[in-house]
């Protein structure tokens, strides 16, 4: 067996399955779940009926180049919403969903050998933190460490990159950002990008960066992405730089394992090349679906909408009784556990279970101890994908959790 699989850590939502596992969740209570971030607005009409119009390719295999209909169907959308003028032939790929790519990517990239068997020259991989495990997992699968760089409340959750030291860079072959963040929300503003851009110059390390959350957002303009950011610093080629993004989110349609990476066109030939071992090509069917969803921006605006709504409702209720705001986009709160309730966020999660029949997930479970510290330790993140009054639902439980118990 690969010895590094050893090295991986428990998924988040199987450690809630055994944190819950002696549970007795209130039976007077119907259960509700804002732990798992799955989107449950209805799928669109027209991209099940793509999908189902185009089973006949399913006796060929598909090219893990996707079609060039795909391909464009990618342009087309980096052009609307970016501005970007990237060629389809070179610059976009198809991925089946954001998380194997994410994983795969890394598998792609970094250079073991470097390290020459010594743990102290093993190759980096720097990601936030909190964070999404899949950049851990793909770190450690890849023989390199990881480095988590806090994501803290007084910041505005911003990644402080300023912590990592220069001896860590010198290591570093990847780095991971997610913005839209999970769970906090948070977007990463143009000097961020800046900084980071210069720092990959200097060191050589390539960047992806995950936007899979880049079309649920709050406030009237779009969270800023990777490449429009390199295109605005004049780093047009967007050279060390992987944009990741999927329909998931975007397009309700989780089930589909649909998205695409857009970048530099030297990472873009590698990753196929990947890819083609790896047996990553999409099938014709979810191609076809796939062309239909990327090509509409009406369902986008509803589902958005949707959101909007749902996050207005809910978070001034539950700002009442936490440390809770809108976030910059996204569909999680990130939201504090009352220090005088004098629970940890595991044991809030627990007795929130137990007498209301609501789930969250403890943010200690998102995030890694370093230096003693644990950036989700006291906060919960919650998961607003259910239908509204459901979601209203829940909070309204949960306040009256949180009142009782500070009594």
């Amino acid at each position: 067996m690969n010895p590094l699989l050893s090295r991986l850590q428990p998924y988040p939502f199987e450690r809630l399955k055994q944190l819950f596992a002696d549970v007795t969740p209130a039976p007077n209570y119907r259960p509700i779940s804002l732990g798992i971030g799955e989107p449950r607005h209805a799928t669109p009409q027209f991209i099940k009926d793509a999908l189902c119009a185009h089973t006949d390719g399913l006796a060929s295999y598909p090219a893990t180049a996707g079609e060039p209909r795909l391909r464009a169907a990618f342009t087309d959308w980096l052009a609307r919403r970016y501005g970007l003028q990237l060629d389809p032939a070179t610059q976009v790929l198809p991925v089946n969903g954001s998380r194997e790519a994410l994983f795969a990517f890394a598998q792609t990239v970094i250079d073991a050998s470097k390290s020459k068997g010594l743990p102290e020259d093993a190759p980096i991989v720097v990601c936030p933190n909190p964070f999404y495990q899949i950049y851990e997992g793909a770190a450690l699968l890849a023989g390199a460490t990881p480095h988590y760089v806090p994501s803290l409340p007084e910041r505005n959750f911003a990644v402080d990159w300023d912590s990592v030291p220069e001896s860590v860079w010198r290591r570093t072959q990847l780095v991971y950002v997610c913005s839209p963040g999970n769970p906090t929300g948070a977007v990463m503003p143009l000097t961020e990008w800046e900084k980071l851009f210069a720092l990959s110059e200097r060191h050589g390390f390539v960047i992806a960066s995950d936007e899979c959350y880049s079309e649920i957002y709050f406030q009237g303009e779009p969270p800023l992405g990777g490449l429009q950011a390199a295109e605005r610093l004049g780093r047009s080629s967007f050279k060390n730089l992987m944009a990741f993004t999927s329909l998931s989110k975007r397009s309700n349609v989780p089930g589909l394992r649909s998205g695409f990476v857009a970048g530099d066109a030297e990472l873009i030939r590698a990753f196929l090349l990947y890819r083609t071992y790896h047996g990553g090509a999409m099938g014709p069917a979810v191609q076809a679906a796939s062309i239909a969803a990327w090509s509409d921006e009406q369902h986008v605006a509803e589902n958005r909408a949707l959101y909007r709504q749902k996050f207005a409702e809910v978070t001034p209720l539950l700002a009442q009784v936490m440390d809770v705001r809108l976030p910059d986009a996204g569909f999680y709160l990130w939201a504090g556990v009352p220090a005088a309730l004098g629970l940890s966020d595991t044991a809030f999660a627990r007795e929130l279970l137990a007498q209301y029949n609501v789930t969250v997930l403890p943010g200690s479970y998102l995030a890694r101890e370093v230096a003693g510290s644990n950036p989700g330790a006291q906060r919960v993140r919650m998961a607003l994908v259910a239908e509204t009054s459901e979601c209203l639902e829940a909070a309204q439980r949960i306040v009256q959790f949180i009142q009782s118990h500070s009594t």
